[in-house]
Formats: structure tokens, C-alpha cells, sequence
């Protein structure tokens, strides 16, 4: 079946809210955080793993996926749930970031975008077709418009034009999926506008008046300061239909799920979690720890005395900091298992915090301990 969104519960005291969507893959509470899975998997994690901590939905990068394994591999498997055994909700990106992170090896034209792959130079031309097209035979769940996500800072009439396109895009790409899509397959639009108010207003018109299953906010966390974008969210956010569900792309640190949150998002995925982890350093209920540094060489407690991940009850700071030290695959594995646990727990608890008509207090009560 189609996406269908549930509004389950408002925040008497924030515009938070709870839900829930519904897939032909199982069924996601809202808000939600998703862990990215760029090529085909969340790095060092199994899918048993992440059912294990509780993850509902996972993120996969079409561009990625385009250039390796291949669509011709992705349509033999049978799409991306039986190539990776994940029987669970998929999401997939346009390769819209792709415009924004690869910008010295792309060109834009109103047709679409060259790029030139990262892994050996080749050229291949994406349109707003062709990312439907690619992300149908990844056969996703919930897919996303091919749009451009400007770089911070842009010129007012640059960001101007490029939102104008970014919406023929989505009108295009709208058409395509409707006559060329899987019939349990989604799309959101992607409002774009940068830091621009009356920009963010008239995408938000524009691609509302499409009949896309969701809609999503794209171009934040890409620069700017914390305060511009909270300024952003706090506008656009409630100018999107509240019988769909709304998306933040990227982000992943829990003070900005809470804002994207406390705004009315419903969705919110990154890369965070997983890039610290590999880095050696622990989202915890205090704050970021940086378990290589040597004042945790005998330090034989958890990463997080408050959480009851498998890493926390099973592995001290001394043995995952020696694992990291020495580059052992499993410091990384533990650390990343820890921190994704730690934001779908936090997830979690917001859903009950908005549910029982607490979210502001629980977000004043969980910033002063981790130190905000």
C-alpha cells in the first residue's frame, strides 16, 4: 500500500506532535529518527542489529547506490530490502545532496545535472525522471524529488532561481512517479529557499499545491548557525499540511531533533552518529565523550551509567578506547551501536514526553544535563 499518515497526538504546549506512517513494510511512530544507510548498509551495523535497538526506518543514498552495485544488480536482487535483508520501511534520497556536497564535480542545467562520479571521473546526468527511475528500482518505500540543495551562503537571486527550478523539478519528477512508480511507493516534495523567508514561503506554496505524500525541509544544516536555523524551522514548519508528514534532512545532534521536533517535524535522519562513532566519540546522557583520550585509559565504567545499550552493560570506556586505539573494528561497531541506540531511545522518549503533554519539560530537563 501507499504511505498513509496517522496524526496521533499535538503537544498542548509546542507545535510537537506524535503519529504514525503507515508502509507496505511496517508501520513508523512519529517523531522519528532514521539511521543513514549510505550503501546499502548503516556502517558496521547488521539489520539484526538495528532491530535490535529499535530502528523503524533506514535511509539509503540513491547516487550511491547508482554508481555501485548498479541498478542492474539492484533489479536482479529484487530491490534494496532483499539485497541487504531489511523487511522493514527504506527511504531514499533524490541525489539532490549530491548537488550541494559535489559541487566541483557537477554542472547544472534547467534538464537536470552532470555530475562526474567521485570513484572514477565517468559522467553521468541525473534528471528528476531519472531519480525516480533509480530510486523505483531500489524499490523504497518513501522516495524523495530531485531538487538542489544550495550551498550557505548564496545570493538571494541565485537561491531564488534555483528554488523556482527545484519546483519544476518537482512537478516533473511527480508525473513520472505517477505513471512509472511502484504502487506502494511514495514521494515527498522537497521545499527548498534557503535562508530566505518569502523564498520558503512561496516553495512551500507551490510544492504543497502538488499531491505529494509528504513533504520535506531541505538546504538546513548546511552552514549556517544554529540560530538561522531554527529560525527557519520555527517559520516554514507550520506552513506545511498537517495531514502529512514532515521531514528535516539532516540532522542528527539531539539538540536539533529536539527543535526540529518541538517545530512539528516528524522525520529526521544523519549521518552523525555513525561518523563520530567511527571517530571515537559516544553521544551520552552528559554530553559527547571522547573515549580515545587517555584520562579513560583505567576507566573501567560504561560510556553512559543511564543507558542500557548491549555496549553499555557489556564493555567499559578503557576497553572500547583501547579498541579504537589500536583500530579494531569493533571499538568502532560498539560505538556506533551505542550512539544509534542512544538517539532512537531519545526518540522514543519524546514520543511518550508529547504523548503525556510534557515535550517542553522533558527538552529543559534532558538540556541541562547534557549541558546546553
Amino acid at each position: 500500500m501507499p504511505l498513509k499518515f496517522e496524526l496521533i497526538k499535538k503537544d498542548k504546549h509546542s507545535n510537537a506532535r506524535c503519529g504514525i506512517i503507515h508502509t507496505s513494510h511496517g508501520s513508523i511512530p512519529t517523531p522519528i529518527f532514521m539511521p543513514v544507510g549510505t550503501r546499502a548498509t548503516v556502517k558496521t551495523m547488521t539489520p539484526e542489529e538495528l532491530k535490535e535497538i529499535g530502528a523503524k526506518i533506514i535511509l539509503a543514498n540513491t547516487y550511491h547506490l547508482y554508481l555501485k552495485p548498479g541498478m542492474e544488480i539492484m533489479r536482479k536482487a529484487g530491490g534494496l530490502h532483499k539485497f541487504m535483508n531489511w523487511d522493514r520501511p527504506i527511504l531514499t534520497d533524490s541525489g539532490g545532496f549530491q548537488v550541494f556536497s559535489l559541487s566541483d564535480m557537477r554542472k547544472i542545467t534547467e534538464e537536470g545535472v552532470m555530475f562526474r562520479s567521485h570513484i572514477d571521473g565517468s559522467k553521468h546526468f541525473f534528471t528528476p525522471e531519472k531519480s525516480i527511475e533509480i530510486q523505483n528500482d531500489i524499490h523504497s518505500d518513501i522516495m524523495m524529488s530531485f531538487d538542489e540543495c544550495v550551498q550557505f551562503p548564496s545570493a538571494y537571486e541565485y537561491v531564488k532561481q534555483s528554488m523556482e527550478r527545484t519546483v519544476r523539478w518537482a512537478k516533473r519528477g511527480l508525473d513520472y512517479h505517477k505513471t512509472h512508480s511502484h504502487k506502494d511507493q511514495s514521494l515527498f516534495g522537497i521545499i527548498q529557499g534557503g535562508m530566505f523567508k518569502d523564498l520558503r514561503k512561496k516553495s512551500i506554496e507551490e510544492t504543497c499545491a502538488m499531491d505529494f505524500d509528504g513533504f520535506s525541509l531541505g538546504g538546513l544544516s548546511v552552514g549556517e548557525s544554529r540560530e538561522e536555523m531554527i529560525d527557519i524551522l520555527e517559520y516554514a514548519t507550520p506552513l506545511l499540511p498537517e495531514d502529512k508528514p514532515r521531514y528535516n534532512m539532516g540532522v542528527g545532534s539531539p539538540d536539533y531533533l529536539f527543535e526540529s521536533f518541538q517545530a512539528g517535524i516528524d522525520m529526521a535522519d544523519c549521518v552523525l552518529p555513525t561518523r563520530i562513532a567511527r571517530n571515537g566519540t559516544a553521544m551520552t546522557s552528559k554530553g559527547k565523550l571522547v573515549v580515545r583520550n587517555a584520562i579513560y585509559k583505567d576507566d573501567f565504567s560504561p560510556l553512559d551509567h543511564d543507558c542500557d545499550c548491549y555496549t553499555c552493560k557489556n564493555y567499559s570506556r578503557a576497553y572500547i578506547r583501547h579498541l579504537m586505539n589500536v583500530n579494531e573494528i569493533l571499538g568502532a561497531r560498539l560505538l556506533t551501536y551505542h550512539n544509534l541506540y542512544f538517539l532512537l531511545k531519545l526518540t522514543e522518549n519524546i514520543r511518550k514526553a508529547i504523548m503525556e503533554d510534557r515535550f517542553l519539560a522533558y527538552k529543559k530537563e534532558f538540556y541541562d544535563k547534557y549541558g546546553y
